[in-house]
């Protein structure tokens, strides 16, 4: 364990006088929120102190604070995370990136803009939209920071033809743990230009660095978007046809898939019937949604006609087109509410969510058995979990829901359990511990098994170039504490 120093009354007034009085916390002034993630399971610690940040001169000078007296120190976006790398295990500083929420102007001639890293995904995807332009990256909370999303290195339902965050993060200002100030990256397309920091940084989870500023890649948006609902009556016919679709040609937009009871689920939590049950007496089992996108009416017609004969030829019940944005939206809406379903189904015991979940990635025709074997280790160890995920691109959302009577206790260990038998399995199909939510405190143990001792101790060393003190978001992704 690092010697770490204590946060101090003197220590807080110096913070108040780099910031604001108002902008500084401690004890019962700190909201609740500040000591976990939104998956309460991977624990709740309170930070001794929060900071409210405005700039990335304020960053600097805090972290010149932090550094001086060996304060370990957390930087938190929303909080919208699924890992626990937001929770500051060690207590100490934690830097609350949320106000620095700007976005501070676009290069159309370059297709970029500059924000801050407090900008909600949300925020940004609208007000690009009014330029006529997209931000691809579309992860499933849409509500994260655009920091957190870079911190992380977000997915979401895009990804199988826009790709993830990395693609789009063209450049960006961040401060190191003694206070210095770099900038990282340029508007440039491409670079052959030394080590590549500006990706060390991007999916470092605050561990080596604050990101303070981004500049983000931007594309016209589509002229044209349609989106096919596709029920089958197996889960393994729906998975099989996912490899057709580019082998075919298509490059849909998105490519999910979802299992009926989760639909279910989430039908329940709208409050509205969205998926068809049953067509012409045979009940659906599993669907497929896909966007499909391009640049007229006529090329998106004809993507989608292939498609449904594809689909057909390849046990698709049937074909429904969301050809409205109204239909669009009720069938997106659905999807995008599965968590939050999820969570109404969620039981509570001693101020935790029992809730626990992955997001394992593996190679795409590898999906069906691999879901299938999950639900036979969870029906072996009396556990209920629900799944979906990104089929174009491999990555599954497994989720753990414990019972009104089990303890925490044995839901931890039951979680743990389930977990030591399918993550190998994955990583013997090809596949890896996360696609998108990354690695925290909570999946660090799978990360070390699955990449073995030589590339932990390599990640290790690299923390410790970025931050010899270990100050920064310590116990997460690389080492325990």
């Amino acid at each position: 364990m690092e010697e770490y120093g204590k946060v101090t009354p003197e220590i807080v007034e110096q913070l108040k006088a780099v910031t604001a009085e108002n902008r500084v916390f401690t004890g019962e002034n700190i909201n609740d929120d500040f000591s976990h993630d939104e998956m309460s399971i991977y624990g709740k610690k309170y930070p001794d102190v929060v900071v409210s940040v405005l700039s990335t001169e304020e960053v600097s000078e805090v972290m010149k604070i932090a550094y001086a007296n060996n304060i370990p120190t957390t930087p938190r976006g929303a909080g919208t995370g699924l890992v626990g790398a937001a929770v500051p295990l060690l207590g100490g500083l934690l830097i609350d990136m949320t106000r620095m929420n700007q976005i501070l102007g676009y290069d159309l001639d370059n297709l970029v803009v500059k924000v801050q890293p407090g900008v909600l995904w949300n925020d940004l995807d609208e007000d690009c939209a009014k330029r006529g332009l997209m931000y691809p990256p579309d992860p499933g909370e849409k509500f994260a920071t655009l920091g957190g999303n870079a911190s992380t290195n977000a997915g979401g339902m895009r990804a199988v033809k826009y790709g993830v965050t990395r693609e789009y993060v063209r450049a960006m200002t961040v401060v190191m743990t003694d206070g210095t100030v770099i900038k990282l990256g340029s508007t440039v397309s491409k670079t052959s230009s030394g080590y590549s920091l500006l990706n060390l940084m991007i999916g470092s989870e605050g561990t080596l660095g604050i990101i303070t500023e981004l500049t983000l890649k931007l594309i016209p948006i589509p002229s044209n978007i349609i989106t096919m609902v596709i029920p089958f009556e197996t889960l393994e016919d729906c998975i099989a046809t996912v490899p057709k679709f580019k082998l075919n040609h298509m490059n849909p937009q998105t490519l999910e898939f979802m299992e009926k009871k989760i639909v279910e689920v989430s039908e329940t939590y709208m409050g509205k019937a969205v998926y068809p049950k049953s067509i012409d007496g045979v009940e659906a089992g599993a669907y497929l949604l896909v966007t499909f996108d391009g640049e007229s009416e006529e090329e998106c017609d004809a993507l989608v006609e292939k498609a449904a004969e594809m689909v057909l030829e390849n046990g698709a019940i049937d074909v429904m087109l969301a050809d409205s944005p109204a239909k669009r939206k009720d069938a997106w809406s659905a999807r995008s509410a599965f968590l939050e379903a999820i969570k109404t189904e969620t039981n509570w015991r001693d101020g935790l969510e029992l809730l626990d979940e992955c997001d394992i990635v593996v190679p795409v025709n590898q999906i069906a058995p691999f879901v299938k074997y999950t639900y036979k280790v969870a029906e072996e160890l009396g556990l209920n979990i629900e799944s979906f995920g990104h089929a174009g691109d491999g990555n599954l959302h497994i989720y753990i829901l414990g019972d009104k009577e089990i303890s925490v206790e044995d839901f931890k260990a039951k979680a743990e359990q389930f977990f030591d038998t399918i993550y190998p399995e994955a990583f013997k199909l090809g596949g890896l511990v996360s696609g998108e939510h990354a690695i925290g405190s909570g999946k660090l143990k799978y990360l070390s098994e699955s990449v073995g001792p030589v590339q932990m101790k390599l990640m290790e060393d690299i923390k410790r170039v970025f931050d010899p003190k270990m100050i920064l978001n310590p116990g997460k992704v690389c080492y325990k504490l």
